[in-house]
Formats: structure tokens, C-alpha cells, sequence
């Protein structure tokens, strides 16, 4: 019975230190970044007041999700520390109560908030940038003009499977033409069975038309061209303008991990270069996964002398932050660059976390 009550002590203390720190670190990024933004929206577009609160709300959950693992580093430090600055750490000791008992609580709601941010970064978090996006492009700074953009990717699908998938390197908005069009059509299974690629698909006012290609069609089965030819002139068939071409379009932290996958897959079939993409897409796991590497520090650290101060634990967790960012800015770049599996550099961070985390619980246990 007591161990349930001191696991609720414990978890409240965390809990409460943890809401503190996501208000605070928040308070930080808006003051240092997003009301920075607005006010230059309002003095270089005008902006309403209706779209500066759009913007406002809409940037909140990007902000929020990197500070869920700072305030779990910080809500262990204050929380160890003011437990440890009043003894009442060794009066638990004393009553037969293990370390590792004593600190289950804090990992086990790091563990907790590590998997509620990842939910979080995968249902809110892209939503949310994509409602951003479109009142700053559309509402502020009133762009109607279409502008070109590289990687167009188009689907049709159908009854929850994909009919239809077609790629273009480049969409150059003046010209109204996809450079480097790739289409393919699946069958019933979702095996391709039939494949055209053209130098270049022209907007004509009605439809696109491929110039310059070779179609393909695909043996069942083998997965090999039965036959192919050439053609000068070739209808693609898409009914999406230009306008709704670029629309469909959507930048990387506006999709989900799911669509990310789908949007690698497609650009490797391409040839193309999808580091930066697949950095993006496990970094939507170890950046909430920091918050269980946090707890793991946190708390033996917490438990050092002289940690009961709040201002010595606040001073503690900033340091430890930029450590950490700073290994994620080296990973992110060593992934980006193609020098190292992005798998593995995104997940630097982590790693040293875990393995610090491991040493200083080992020590403090003994």
C-alpha cells in the first residue's frame, strides 16, 4: 500500500514540474520565434486579426512537440532534486526502498510521454502545419501566382488502393509543364502493369499532354516489359490543373509518417535522392523517444548534492538540451549529406542518451 502511495507522490511531483516546464519552454519558443513571425506578418502583408490568430494556433502543436522531451528532463531534475534537498530520498532508502524502485515512476511516465508524442507528431503535428501553410500563403500573404516546385507527385486512388501514380522531377509554373513525367497504373492487386515516361507533359488549357516517351507494358507476373513504343505525342491522364497540381502538393512536415513512407518509395523508384526525406521521417520517432532518454538522466543526476535548488535544476536541463540538440543537428546533417545510414545518424542522439542514462543509473544505484 505504501509503495502505491509514494508512486502516486512521485508521479504527481513529475507530472506537475512536467506541465510547468512545457509552459515555460513554450512561453521561450513563442517569445524568441512565433511572435516574432507575426509581427512580421502584420507590418510586411497587413495581416488580419482573424489570420494572426489562425497563425498563432495553428504553430502552437509544432512548437509543443520539442518541448515535451525538455520538460520530462526538467521535471526529473526538480523533481529528484527537491526529494533528494529534503531527504527525503535516503528516508525511503532507509524504509528498505531501492533506487530502481524509486525511479521506475519517472521512467515509466518518460516512457508514456515518449509514445503520447509520438501520436501527437503523427496526427496533430501535420495537420497543423498544413493549416499554417495555407492561411500564410493564401490568407497573408495572398499568393494566387503559382510557383514551381520540385518532386510533383499526383495519386489516384480508389476504394482505399492506389488506380493511378504519376511523378515529375520538376513543375515549371511559368511554362505550365511537368519535366521528367513518370506514370504508373496498377491492377487489382496492386501490381504495376502499366508504366509511361515522357520528357516533358504539357498544360494545353484542357488537359496534359506527354511529349517525347515510351510506354511500357508490364508481364503479370514476371514483373518485365512485355512490349514497349515510342510515341511523339501522348494524352496523361490527369484532370487536375495546374492550380490543383500545385495544391496537391505538400511539404515534408506536413505529412504524416505514412505518406512520408509512400513518398520515399515513390522518389527510390525515381532514382532519386530521399535522404533528407527519410531523415525527416525517424526523427517523427526520436525526438519524442528523447523524452524517455530524459527520465533515464534526469533522475540520477536530480539526485546529485546541491540539485534541491529549482534555478540549479532549470541551469542543469539547459545545459543537458543543447548537448543533445547539438548531436541531433550533427546526426541530421551526417544523414542529410548520404555520410551515414540516416536510420542510425538521426538516432545519435539517443544512443549517447541511453548509454549516459545507463551509466549514471548504475552509479547511483550501487
Amino acid at each position: 500500500m505504501k509503495l502505491r502511495i509514494l508512486d502516486k507522490y512521485i508521479f504527481r511531483e513529475i507530472f506537475l514540474s512536467f506541465i510547468f516546464g512545457i509552459c515555460a519552454f513554450s512561453a521561450v519558443f513563442i517569445g524568441s520565434g512565433t511572435l516574432f513571425k507575426i509581427a512580421k506578418f502584420i507590418t510586411d502583408y497587413g495581416a488580419s486579426l482573424s489570420a494572426v490568430m489562425k497563425i498563432f494556433v495553428f504553430s502552437m502543436p509544432s512548437v509543443i512537440i520539442w518541448t515535451f522531451p525538455m520538460s520530462m528532463l526538467l521535471a526529473t531534475l526538480l523533481t529528484f532534486g527537491k526529494l533528494s534537498g529534503s531527504s527525503e530520498i535516503t528516508a525511503m532508502k532507509s524504509c528498505g526502498v531501492s533506487f530502481t524502485r524509486i525511479a521506475t515512476p519517472a521512467i515509466v511516465m518518460g516512457l508514456v510521454v515518449s509514445i503520447c508524442a509520438v501520436l501527437f507528431n503523427e496526427h496533430v503535428v501535420p495537420w497543423a502545419n498544413t493549416a499554417y501553410g495555407n492561411v500564410l500563403y493564401y490568407e497573408i500573404q495572398g499568393n494566387t501566382t503559382m510557383q514551381s516546385q520540385e518532386h510533383v507527385i499526383l495519386k489516384e486512388i480508389k476504394d482505399g488502393k492506389i488506380q493511378r501514380l504519376v511523378y515529375a522531377r520538376l513543375f515549371e509554373a511559368e511554362r505550365e509543364r511537368l519535366t521528367g513525367v513518370t506514370m504508373q497504373e496498377f491492377d487489382s492487386e496492386g501490381n504495376v502493369s502499366h508504366v509511361e515516361n515522357a520528357e516533358y507533359a504539357k498544360w494545353d488549357g484542357r488537359g496534359w499532354t506527354m511529349h517525347n516517351g515510351i510506354i511500357y507494358d508490364i508481364t503479370e507476373g514476371e514483373g518485365k516489359a512485355g512490349h514497349s513504343f515510342r510515341f511523339d505525342k501522348q494524352t496523361l491522364p490527369v484532370a487536375a490543373t495546374p492550380t490543383q497540381v500545385i495544391r496537391a502538393q505538400k511539404d515534408p512536415s506536413e505529412l504524416t509518417m505514412k505518406e512520408l513512407r509512400a513518398e520515399i518509395n515513390i522518389m527510390k523508384t525515381q532514382y532519386v535522392n530521399t535522404n533528407k526525406l527519410e531523415a525527416e521521417l525517424y526523427q517523427r520517432v526520436s525526438v519524442p523517444m528523447a523524452s524517455l532518454v530524459f527520465a533515464l538522466v534526469g533522475v540520477p543526476l536530480g539526485l546529485q548534492p546541491n540539485r534541491n535548488s529549482s534555478s540549479a535544476g532549470f541551469a542543469m536541463s539547459v545545459i543537458i538540451i543543447f548537448l543533445y540538440y547539438a548531436l541531433m543537428t550533427m546526426g541530421n546533417a551526417l544523414a542529410r549529406s548520404g555520410a551515414m545510414a540516416p536510420l542510425l545518424a538521426v538516432w545519435i542522439p539517443n544512443i549517447v542518451g541511453l548509454l549516459a542514462g545507463g551509466f549514471l543509473i548504475r552509479r547511483a544505484s550501487k
